[in-house]
């Protein structure tokens, strides 16, 4: 009787772990099919512009930032004021994607990377497809943004 007891004990147990391990939120990957590496120069990029399209406020993107780049976002206080100012790219709903291509091992060793970020989305019903390049220096191990190009075609 004391072994069917903890054996229901334990299957309660590993039943309500499963459950409750279920229900955690996962952020949502990063990258073309969710699986970039986030100790990548395109992880950073995505990253930080994600955060100035995807999220409440710019404080990821700022984290994401060098002391120059923080500076400039700071100035502008919220994400609409970043999208309309610093990147002149307004979405209501948006994907960005890095550029494809195999970069394998390419940024192991490097301390400066150059991305090209392609964004596909929607702003008052109409569908924008644009694109915009990131600069991004290595800084204590960790990939910050340091400059976003403008869009040449303007």
């Amino acid at each position: 009787m004391r072994i069917k007891k903890s054996a229901s004990l334990l299957g309660l147990f590993t039943l309500a772990f499963l459950i409750l391990s279920g229900c955690s939120k996962k952020e949502e990957g990063i990258g073309r099919y969710g699986m970039l590496d986030d100790n990548t120069p395109e992880f950073a990029a995505v990253r930080f512009m994600r955060s100035i399209y995807l999220e409440p406020n710019i404080d990821v993107a700022v984290s994401l930032s060098t002391p120059k780049m923080a500076r400039i976002l700071r100035k502008y206080h919220t994400n609409r004021n970043v999208q309309r100012h610093l990147l002149n790219l307004k979405y209501d709903s948006v994907t960005i994607t890095p550029e494809g291509g195999d970069r394998v091992g390419r940024s192991e060793f490097a301390e400066k990377a150059t991305i090209t970020l392609f964004f596909s989305g929607q702003y008052n019903d109409d569908k924008i497809e644009d694109l915009r390049q990131i600069d991004l220096v290595r800084m204590n191990g960790d990939w910050k943004v340091a400059k976003i190009h403008p869009d040449h075609f303007l």
